[in-house]
């Protein structure tokens, strides 16, 4: 399985945003704030952001820090009382 990363792209026109297919996933595309989510493989993550920046219809590129903030809390144990209400099912 492949590490993947996504991207947000911002352009100054819509028209120009289905050419981003060929760099990687397009998910969605915003048509309010004009912009791009994309999935790329995180090896290419600093190429490709730099080739994207040299488009002259995008005005950002920004990588997105989710694979980098961590997901298991170490206090996630419930209450006493918030577990006995989920017991008697209130």
């Amino acid at each position: 399985m492949v590490d993947r990363q996504g991207l947000i792209v911002y352009v100054h026109h819509l028209k120009q945003a289905k050419s981003l297919r060929k760099y990687g996933h397009v998910q969605f595309i915003s048509r309010r704030m004009k912009y791009v989510v994309m999935y790329t493989d995180r090896e290419q993550i600093e190429f490709l952001t730099e080739k994207l920046r040299k488009l002259p219809f995008v005005k950002d590129v920004k990588a997105s820090m989710r694979p980098f903030i961590k997901s298991e809390y170490e206090n996630s144990k419930p209450d006493k009382a918030k577990e006995y209400d989920y017991k008697i099912g209130l």
